[in-house]
């Protein structure tokens, strides 16, 4: 297990990748605001961009190098940008560097989870997936504690020093322990286009990117906009709360039915969980306990759906190279989902209320039933 835990925290370091950004977001405005709001942004959300262009391609090409020369050379990159980023560059190098870093992050959130699927036990496996699939929410709690204290020691620079040695410490570990990779297979990867279309038309293969995208584009979504609506004397409690809530969840109940059922259904009876959380919130919009209720009830929820959706990746594919397809493919749906489902929901939200930002909730919800329902169909009607 102390792999497993050791490609957990390299999987900090990656979730770090975008908190790190967060934290200081209005700090940056100050040095980098004569880039515009847009410009702003994109400061943010390039490392994802890279994944959602680049996440089935990053898998073919990891399953090809092999995962560890591709993880070692991830952490290294990663620590190499932060150092450069604690320069305080000029805006276009400030843009170039977050593009290596979406691939550092790239690489990282699609090795992880196929190691780990590999290292762990049957027994262990559940948690083990669930473990890594907390990185992003363990990350930006503790980066809400460990952030104001480097920033008041000293400043942004502070900050970026401190990922940068984390990045290097872990890669260090992870080359000393992790075992060598087989050869590398040989030959050209292929037409791309088909290679891509090859994992979407697999339901082994995607299945597990295609239920988690409904995911993403919830609960990133959700985490941003119900804060704000909520009254002011129980904001703080529902921010600080939802994403605890969803990891404890995760890694207690979660894996626990794990343990009862495949990771396909229980993905498909948190989405079912899900409903009643938007119900409340729609029965209860802006008033404080009921919004609590309704953030931490769908944090819940969603929280069961992110651990089973890692968990159906070493499921449904047994070999190390299925595993990293389709955490290739994971990556790219996600990144697909956090980076629509904001805006989409708020454009909801601004233009028909509440009522249909509920709507649209319950429906993705449905839907992420239906894809995975869909999936199980095609893969016993290829079995018989």
């Amino acid at each position: 297990m102390l792999l497993v835990f050791l490609l957990w925290g390299a999987g900090l370091g990656a979730a770090a990748q975008f908190g790190k950004i967060s934290v200081i977001f209005e700090d940056l405005r100050g040095l980098y605001g004569g880039a515009g709001e847009v410009g702003l942004g994109l400061i943010v959300s390039v490392v994802g961009i890279v994944g959602l262009i680049f996440g089935t391609t990053a898998g073919l090409l990891v399953a090809r190098i092999g995962p560890k020369r591709a993880i070692v050379a991830a952490m290294a990159l990663g620590a190499t940008v932060s150092l450069l980023e604690a320069t305080l560059p000029s805006y276009p190098l400030l843009i170039a560097a977050r593009v290596l870093e979406g691939v550092s992050h790239l690489t990282i959130v699609v090795v992880g989870p196929t190691m780990i699927a590999g290292l762990a036990t049957d027994r262990m496996r559940p948690f083990a997936m669930t473990l890594w699939s907390s990185f992003f929410g363990v990350t930006y709690a503790g980066l809400a504690l460990i952030a104001p204290i480097l920033l008041g020691w000293g400043g942004i620079p502070a900050l970026f020093y401190a990922h940068s040695g984390w990045m290097a410490v872990m890669g260090a570990l992870l080359l000393l322990s992790l075992p060598a990779d087989s050869a590398r297979q040989t030959g050209p990867i292929g037409n791309l286009w088909r290679e891509h279309v090859a994992i979407y038309a697999s339901p082994r293969l995607a299945a597990p990117a295609m239920g988690f995208c409904f995911y993403t584009f919830l609960y990133v979504a959700v985490l941003t906009l119900l804060p704000p609506q909520t009254p002011l004397a129980e904001r703080a409690l529902i921010a600080t709360g939802m994403p605890m809530v969803s990891i404890l969840v995760s890694l207690t109940l979660g894996v626990r039915l794990l343990g009862r059922m495949s990771a396909v259904r229980l993905v498909q009876w948190g989405y079912v969980a899900a409903i009643p959380g938007f119900v409340i919130l729609g029965l209860f919009w802006g008033q404080g306990w009921g919004m609590v209720l309704g953030g931490f009830w769908l944090s819940a929820a969603l929280g069961v759906v992110q651990g089973a959706s890692f968990a159906a990746i070493p499921e449904l594919n047994p070999t190390a190279e299925t595993r990293a397809r389709a955490a290739g493919a994971v990556a790219q749906l996600g990144n697909v989902g956090t980076t629509t489902g904001t805006p989409i929901l708020a454009a909801l939200l601004v233009w028909g209320g509440p009522i249909t930002l509920i709507a649209c909730g319950v429906a993705f919800c449905a839907a992420g039933i239906a894809v995975h329902a869909l999936q199980a169909r095609r893969r016993q009607t290829r079995s018989t």
